[in-house]
């Protein structure tokens, strides 16, 4: 099915301003010529071809399809995974590109979703099969799959009502996927609505569910609880934050980091773009900050940490007492991953505006197992309240453990679903 006239020529005026925003982000030229090379082309020589594609947006979907894309490196299938950010292609090479896996394992951006670049990616790469992390459905990427009978499946597949409604435009596209694998029925239904048809779906939860921390992060954090004497701190942490949401909770935290030595805000931005606009918005607080990207340790005196680095998520949740994932109180929000603080045993709040989770947010708020706060004041507040009251905090804890363990399973199903062998 050729992709919509108006798509393709939307991409082509697009495509400057892109270029631009990669330019404006990147932190060196060398990087900006590395980006666009592998977003625009001529691409990267392949390690292997006929590898399992994985292609995975972001860092929350790298980390769902870690499992997925670990089990078949074990079994000595050459994977390649595209990812569309710069984080998620950083906590892709942090994951695999290293011992054993050197000469097995591949990561690049995907390239823009342009006929003509596809095309070359498909005929330089030749992958036996591509698997979608989640929703990232792009139609062109996935009309030159079918047009070159690489199967093509989505797996852990989410879909917001939200999401649904945009994708309708495109929604023949849907019929050339081969198999989803969704995360719950809602999501299935909403595929089947838009086109899909019933028999190549399937629902086997959320493979996010399985995760477990890296006990590298774990020891990590210990060691550094020692030589930061942490032991009597207060560490709260703010995590995948957007604008303006680290504005209005340290300016909501600030009070009672001014007046409680022992308290201390670890700040972990979801872009790198911003790690000094909120360095500033730390100064312009009057807040004691240092800073990650300049090795700086947690002192006595440190109001704020800004963990301006990539792929330490794990780390700051080990080391916190309570946390805010964040993306839930900005505009138009959505939210992000609640399961890592979660299986870390940290009590969790978010923001009100939690969508791209919601069938997974609305299970934990049922048990009790997650905190919802309207606005900055009262993320604050509640963080205050889990401090002072422990028990109840713990609690909190232990009904998130109930759902997390409930769930647990959908790795298993997804291997079942054996990709190495197919066609």
């Amino acid at each position: 099915m050729a992709t919509p006239f108006w798509y393709n020529t939307a991409l082509h005026l697009l495509k400057p301003f892109y270029q631009w925003r990669i330019k404006r982000r990147a932190e060196s030229q060398e990087l900006y010529n590395q980006e666009c090379l592998e977003r625009f082309g001529p691409y990267q020589s392949p390690k292997n071809v006929r590898a399992i594609w994985f292609h995975a947006v972001s860092v929350g979907e790298t980390n769902a399809a870690q499992p997925l894309i670990e089990h078949y490196l074990k079994l000595g299938q050459p994977v390649l995974v595209t990812n569309t950010t710069k984080t998620g292609q950083a906590r892709a090479k942090s994951l695999f590109l290293k011992a054993p896996y050197l000469d097995l394992f591949q990561a690049v951006y995907l390239p823009v979703d342009q006929k003509y670049l596809l095309k070359q990616f498909f005929e330089l790469y030749q992958p036996k099969l591509l698997a979608l992390i989640e929703t990232e459905l792009w139609p062109n990427l996935i009309d030159q799959a079918k047009l070159r009978q690489v199967p093509c499946l989505l797996l852990n597949a989410r879909l917001s009502e939200k999401s649904a409604k945009g994708y309708s435009r495109v929604a023949g596209m849907l019929k050339q996927i081969d198999w989803v694998l969704a995360q719950d029925n809602a999501t299935r239904q909403r595929y089947v609505e838009l086109g899909l048809d019933q028999q190549k779906s399937q629902v086997v939860g959320n493979i996010k569910f399985d995760i477990h921390a890296p006990e590298a992060f774990i020891n990590q954090a210990e060691q550094l609880q020692q030589q930061w004497y942490l032991g009597q701190r207060k560490v709260l942490t703010i995590a995948s934050t957007h604008a303006p949401e680290e504005q209005q909770i340290l300016q909501a935290l600030a009070p009672y980091l001014k007046s409680d030595p022992d308290l201390v805000c670890i700040v972990v931005p979801r872009h790198p773009e911003r790690f000094d606009e909120v360095f500033e918005i730390c100064q312009n607080l009057d807040l004691v900050t240092h800073r990650r990207s300049m090795n700086h340790s947690i002192h006595a005196s440190t109001q704020v940490y800004l963990a301006d680095s990539m792929g330490e998520l794990w780390l700051w949740y080990a080391l916190s007492q309570v946390c805010f994932v964040g993306g839930s109180l900005n505009e138009p929000g959505g939210g992000h991953n609640i399961l890592e603080p979660m299986v870390l045993n940290v009590p969790t709040v978010i923001g009100p505006r939690y969508f791209n989770f919601q069938t997974i947010v609305d299970e934990f708020i049922d048990e009790n197992g997650v905190l919802i706060a309207q606005d900055a004041e009262q993320v604050v507040a509640i963080w205050m309240a889990c401090l002072a009251e422990p028990e109840e905090a713990k609690q909190v804890v232990e009904q998130a453990h109930k759902v997390l363990q409930r769930n647990q399973g959908s790795l298993q199903k997804h291997i079942g679903v054996n990709l190495a062998e197919k066609p």
